[in-house]
């Protein structure tokens, strides 16, 4: 927890109390569902929660603003996001039941309110979003592909509407495709060691009706 108060020094209490929570929430039902491993459930604040918000070094999301987390897992980065920024509504998606069954009920344990939650295939979700975010589910060609669409056409902030995605490792091959791409160096924001090569990758997509 201590992690988190070093780099986000602006939290209520209420925040404050629910970033708490998590480390309990994810032990207990780690040990039903296994969705978080071993290694990771003891570095949950660094490896999980930090790096979740990473993506808010780079983007502050405006009260109002609608953001889908592909591919959530155990509810990473999305339940961390909504604790951050409660006025964002958060639309967590996961195809495998077991993992949505954890994000559902920590999110009920936390009593968030800016979370909804879907249990199938982000090609079967209809709605559009500011943002979507996802923490390296895909290569970036076949993620564009399943969020094609789903980008709304009003721009709220001051980055385009598009991904935001947490990546590790170089990923020129993997980007030479999108010349619109940013990269964030998550070392320009944290200085552990977990962060060396760990990014947020910006990339704009256009509306499409």
């Amino acid at each position: 927890m201590e992690l988190i108060h070093k780099y986000f020094k602006q939290l209520t209490d209420s925040q404050i109390h629910q970033f708490e929570k998590l480390n309990d929430l994810y032990q207990d039902w780690n040990l039903k569902i296994n969705v978080v491993s071993r290694k990771d459930i003891d570095e949950l604040y660094l490896r999980h929660v930090l790096h979740s918000l990473g993506i808010a070094k780079v983007m502050k999301f405006k009260p109002g603003a609608k953001v889908m987390d592909v591919g959530t897992g155990g509810g990473f980065p999305g339940i961390p996001l909504a604790i951050l920024f409660p006025e964002t509504q958060f639309h967590l998606v996961d195809s495998i039941g077991k993992k949505i069954k954890v994000v559902n009920e920590v999110t009920a344990g936390l009593e968030l309110q800016n979370v909804k939650t879907t249990h199938g295939r982000v090609e079967t979700i209809t709605d559009q979003y500011d943002f979507i975010v996802s923490r390296a589910v895909a290569q970036m060609e076949t993620f564009v592909r399943w969020n094609k669409g789903r980008i709304a056409k009003k721009q709220n902030h001051d980055l385009k509407n598009g991904i935001l995605y947490l990546k590790g490792g170089d990923l020129t091959e993997e980007l030479k495709l999108y010349k619109t791409a940013k990269i964030y160096d998550l070392t320009d924001y944290f200085e552990e060691d977990f962060f060396e090569t760990k990014k947020v990758v910006h990339l704009p997509l256009k509306y499409k009706g």
